[in-house]
């Protein structure tokens, strides 16, 4: 069977931007960067894109373009006899599914609360303790989380079912430029608002009293780990997509465009949120150590109830966050698809079925695990948290440090000299060759202090 293309530069661009593009750095990133300084974490977070992001990137595009598979076959087809970085599927089939596992079930409350704005039935709901209690009755309502996630689950791979071309490319590129569209809309408007220049300056100039209230050390770490994680490198679902495209491009000008949109996206998030926070909730009531999605259900829930033209505002943003999650989960669905395809040889349609079921139990645990098993603890974690903590702070930073060694060391793995030749392939921006010895020892030192950073923080 003849592997299945993109069939436009742009869609390629626009749904490997919308896997990295994620729930994390819409709403996480903004806080984080206004809790640690605001420009200074802002110019730090994107040093570590350029530094780290970007070559990792390019090393998994490298490889799935080399190898024309998902990692369930890439390692196999392009390592030396006798090397065992084949095993590294098993790493990126677990991950895939892991992340699905809470994902699916945290889109489902994005999908919640859509229609909630939707038809206005949540705006007679006041006030940021009445909006946590809200969030929590529905967060513990298993019948009605199970629904929404296995819609999620549904929509998503009923999407891939379709095919490559006609599915998951076309649908994605019209949520993904709907995304561009909706968060630069709600940018603009949110910038008009009263106490707009208070929440601006807040957001985006260098503070050195916050810096100092931080620690720089912190601030450093924080941008560094923000800058690895929203990329989504090192469970094989940047690769996937490198499968898919042709030699026509290098693979360094490709990495830095689907960076910049990441990074696009999450700074205008910031432009959403500060203005809004500091016109309609005397500033900001959360900060980086505590941030996480009750900030996005509650308060800024509570600014939108507060709002002249609040059902509309909180319609379309929270329809912004469906696109933002669905354009994930369907990039994932399509790795999934992926291995099945190379493994079984069986259709689209009944991977699609089979994996809609398999989902929907493997769900069940994050649900239940806020509601019925609410007292089950993994090493002091919930559910959702425990496997979150898995895929952030391990299988990401050790994936893509495997992927980096594979590509930077010929004795090792794949080695510098296919990894670069691969990169270099078509025309644009080359990889730079002079970056030989940073890939190979300078950068996973890095990625493993990140790792590290991560059991230190927790």
């Amino acid at each position: 069977m003849e592997r299945e293309k993109f069939g436009s530069r742009l869609g390629f661009i626009l749904i490997s931007a919308g896997c990295a593009i994620g729930l994390g750095n819409v709403y996480r990133f903004p806080i984080t960067a206004g809790s640690y300084g605001g420009a200074f974490f802002v110019l730090i977070y994107m040093a570590f894109l350029i530094f780290l992001g970007i070559p990792a990137m390019t090393a998994e595009l490298a490889v799935g373009r080399a190898s024309k598979t998902s990692i369930v076959k890439s390692f196999e087809l392009l390592e030396k006899p006798g090397q065992k970085w084949h095993l590294m599927k098993y790493v990126g089939i677990a991950g895939n599914y892991l992340l699905m596992m809470f994902y699916t079930t945290i889109s489902g409350w994005m999908l919640i609360y859509f229609v909630k704005y939707l038809s206005g039935s949540i705006m007679s709901v006041q006030g940021g303790e009445a909006l946590g209690n809200l969030f929590a009755s529905i967060v513990t309502d298993v019948r009605l989380c199970t629904v929404y996630t296995f819609a999620v689950i549904l929509i998503c791979f009923g999407v891939c079912s379709l095919g490559l071309q006609k599915g998951v490319e076309k649908i994605t590129k019209v949520m993904m430029l709907a995304l561009l569209a909706l968060i630069i809309g709600l940018a603009i408007y949110s910038c008009t608002l009263p106490n707009a220049a208070e929440g601006l300056k807040f957001y985006l100039i260098p503070s050195l009293t916050h810096l100092k209230q931080a620690g720089i050390w912190t601030v450093i770490s924080s941008a560094m780990g923000q800058a690895f994680f929203t990329l989504s490198v090192g469970i094989g679902s940047i690769a996937i997509f490198g499968s898919y495209i042709g030699k026509e491009r290098r693979l360094m000008g490709e990495t830095i465009t689907i960076v910049s949109l990441d990074t696009f996206v999450a700074i205008m998030s910031g432009l959403i949120i500060f203005p809004a926070c500091f016109t309609y909730n005397n500033g900001v009531t959360a900060d980086a150590s505590s941030v996480g999605a009750s900030f996005l259900f509650t308060t800024l829930s509570s600014i939108f109830n507060s709002m002249p033209v609040g059902r509309i505002i909180g319609t379309l943003f929270f329809l912004f966050m469906v696109f933002a999650a669905f354009s994930t989960v369907i990039a994932v669905f399509e790795n999934i698809m992926s291995f099945w395809l190379e493994l079984t040889h069986m259709s689209r349609r009944k991977i699609a079925v089979i994996n809609i079921v398999l989902l929907l139990i493997l769900s069940l645990p994050t649900i239940l695990g806020n509601s019925l098993w609410s007292a089950f603890t993994i090493f002091g974690k919930s559910i959702m948290d425990a496997e979150d903590f898995i895929i952030s702070n391990n299988l990401l930073p050790l994936g893509a440090l495997v992927y980096v060694i594979f590509c930077s060391h010929s004795k090792y793995g794949w080695g510098w000299d296919n990894f670069i030749s691969e990169a270099n392939t078509g025309k644009g921006l080359a990889f730079p060759k002079m970056f030989k010895f940073y890939m190979q020892y300078i950068l996973p030192v890095i990625i493993f202090i990140v790792w590290l950073q991560g059991y230190i923080a927790k």
